[in-house]
């Protein structure tokens, strides 16, 4: 099953390499992986997507928050949380027709077109994780000729997870 885990630790060189490193050393896959700082320039915020039974999350989940300088770890799945993916999707139409689904399919969804070159479209499309797959599925006959995702970002909708553990309340 898909995971999704908040992980707040030290803005400090090289404690990004140190969770990667741990996941690699432990053979366990990353899906997904954002960061970015938070309110406070000190601590950044990693987003991590991985898959698991509970056992493996929860032994993932103690790995990480054994690291040093890993402030809090919690996995949202299962949790009230906000999730969003963004990607930035370029569509080459090879008929007018095509060009006129493309049009269409963007003004239906969460989409819009940000950059129109001389042969392309540029899309940029945000919402969850499955939406962006169907958007990538229903886009491909259509002439995707290049793709870039950001991989989901998370955050909480509440302060207190039922487990008891704290996330820091958005401002």
């Amino acid at each position: 099953m898909r995971h999704t885990l908040s992980i707040l630790v030290e803005n400090r060189f090289g404690e990004l390499a140190r969770i990667v490193s741990l996941f690699s050393a432990r053979g366990y896959n990353i899906e997904s992986l954002t960061v970015a700082e938070t309110l406070e320039a000190e601590i950044s915020c990693v987003t991590l997507v991985t898959s698991g039974d509970d056992h493996t999350i929860e032994q993932i989940v103690k790995q990480v928050d054994k690291l040093v300088r890993v402030l809090q770890v919690t996995d949202l799945t299962g949790n009230p949380h906000l999730e969003r993916e963004m990607a930035l999707i370029k569509v080459r139409p090879s008929t007018a027709a095509s060009f006129q689904a493309v049009l269409s399919l963007v003004s239906q969804d969460a989409m819009r077109v940000a950059e129109v070159t001389e042969d392309a479209l540029i899309i940029e499309a945000t919402g969850e994780w499955e939406h962006i797959n169907e958007l990538v599925r229903q886009l491909t006959p259509l002439g995707i000729c290049d793709i870039v995702r950001t991989g989901p970002v998370a955050l909480a909708k509440v302060s207190k997870i039922a487990s008891g553990t704290f996330i820091r309340p958005a401002v």
